[in-house]
């Protein structure tokens, strides 16, 4: 890998275009370096996973109201059009990358990165597969593309934080949805370059979307970053060009939203001719929760089995848990957000609040991503009274192992201490999920499907299961046109166009 060191420069440097952080993430998207057998399949775990959760949110009201609005468009002439999740209608690129990445999104249980930012680089699939599919790319050109998406945005994420300045993390996805884009079409530098910018230009915003009450808007974040990443392609395929230096300006991202004037940052990027190992840095979820909940739902379940009297909450005095600066203030109680301890909050806010996801995991020994938020179960009374007995701490420990650039080291759990009524104490730890590639049960491919076919049990044909499975796992040699056949079409009744919200369009 190389560091390439990024800083502000005033107008009057000139910065060189190939100086550029921009201009360096292009020159890796256009080196025509191989990719991996280990890589390729890994992509196809990863498509698989997507799958998974954007068939299980079919019917759920962001995933309607985005389908919606993309079917009110039309496929563009000038290609075959994409498809839409759930359906057999297309639409053009850009809207099918919107309502994909809304459903893959929306129950927050695929893929994630966590470093000096965090990220889910399995957004990143969504509009790639949407380009793909209106273009008649290949199943090799698919992988392409998806491995350098990966590889941009972890790269990214090592080295530059967003949310210490309340930026929210897809401005780390518009770039690296860009650059896949222009790896899968086989775009030249500049051209890359210009798309790259626009789309970081476009995705900037503010992390109120994951803060307080959260809402549907979270789901839709990403997928409006891929949204832009393919528009973004499209115009500077036209031509056009974008504001220059986008990392770099005096009035540029760095200076103005990030570090500041004085910022610098060593950016990790392979060298000419080096596999685009990232997506292998990457791990994904067993359950539909917050990344960092993960562990912590693994732990619950563990001290369920062994200690089941502190699943009563007339046993238990306290519970603490001891855990990273991220957990503690983003997820945990030191958020200050009164939401996360509150019955009626939505469900994009019990997501992010892991007293309450330990609370009903301790309780239930289980984890289910639509029983586990269920209005009813979030208000049981005995659930609230131990959920606010349940506090988070910052371990200065556990907050360095979370940053540690040393995968063996690398944790996202933490320490829990129950004191029951009686006296007792009960403390136990976990470093990093079952499910994660170090964890007690690290998924592979067969963990995947299983994923699969449980989510997508009730909503899809048997059939239709049978055909995608077989299909993604032949996608190195799917021939151009062919990756159509990696959508997947409900099971007849399962949407019904009734329920579809009225709009503009």
């Amino acid at each position: 890998m190389n560091l390439h060191k990024v800083r502000v420069h005033r107008s009057d440097e000139n910065l060189a275009r190939e100086d550029q952080l921009a201009y360096k993430i292009a020159e890796v998207a256009a080196d025509p370096v191989a990719v991996t057998d280990e890589v390729t399949d890994m992509v196809i775990n990863r498509i698989i996973d997507n799958a998974s959760v954007a068939i299980a949110s079919l019917n759920r009201a962001p995933i309607v109201a985005a389908r919606t609005q993309a079917l009110s468009f039309s496929p563009s002439a000038n290609g075959n059009g994409s498809a839409v999740f759930g359906v057999g209608q297309k639409t053009s690129p850009e809207w099918a990358a919107w309502a994909n990445g809304v459903a893959v999104r929306e129950l927050d249980y695929h893929d994630t990165f966590l470093a000096a930012e965090y990220s889910h680089p399995g957004d990143n699939i969504p509009p790639l597969l949407a380009v793909a599919q209106h273009t008649g790319a290949s199943g090799a050109d698919l992988i392409r593309g998806i491995a350098t998406g990966y590889e941009i945005q972890v790269d990214l994420v090592k080295a530059i934080c967003l949310h210490k300045h309340k930026i929210d993390h897809v401005a780390h996805l518009g770039p690296s949805a860009a650059a896949g884009i222009g790896t899968l079409l086989g775009l030249d530098v500049d051209t890359i370059f210009q798309a790259v910018g626009q789309a970081l230009h476009t995705t900037t915003a503010t992390r109120q979307s994951r803060k307080g009450e959260i809402s549907t808007w979270k789901a839709h974040a990403p997928a409006f970053a891929g949204k832009m990443a393919v528009e973004a392609v499209d115009r500077a395929m036209r031509g056009q060009t974008s504001p220059t230096p986008i990392y770099e300006g005096e009035d540029g991202v760095i200076a103005w939203m990030l570090d500041g004037p004085d910022a610098a940052y060593e950016v990790p990027l392979p060298e000419a001719g080096e596999a685009k190992r990232a997506i292998l840095d990457t791990y994904t979820k067993e359950h539909s929760a917050e990344y960092q909940a993960q562990a912590w739902i693994d732990l619950a379940r563990k001290i369920h089995r062994e200690h089941p009297e502190a699943a009563d909450t007339a046993n238990v005095a306290s519970v603490l848990i001891a855990t990273s600066h991220h957990t503690h203030y983003v997820i945990g109680s030191g958020a200050n957000d009164p939401q996360k301890y509150d019955p009626t909050a939505s469900r994009e806010t019990l997501d992010h609040s892991i007293p309450y996801i330990f609370t009903v995991a301790l309780q239930d020994g289980a984890w289910h991503h639509v029983d586990s938020y269920a209005p009813e179960r979030a208000g049981r009374p005995d659930t609230v009274e131990l959920w606010h007995k349940v506090t988070t701490v910052e371990d200065p420990e556990w907050t360095r192992r979370y940053h540690s650039l040393d995968i063996s080291e690398k944790a996202f759990g933490g320490k829990v201490t129950i004191v029951l009524t009686d006296g007792t104490v009960i403390t136990d730890e976990i470093a990093v999920a079952d499910a994660h590639p170090l964890g007690a049960k690290p998924f592979a491919r067969a963990e995947y499907i299983n994923k699969f076919r449980t989510l997508a049990a009730g909503l899809v044909s048997e059939e239709e299961i049978e055909r995608f499975l077989s299909t993604v796992q032949r996608l190195p040699e799917l021939a151009a046109g062919e990756l159509d056949a990696l959508n997947i079409t409900a099971a007849d009744g399962v949407i019904d166009p009734a329920n579809a919200p009225k709009g503009l369009f």
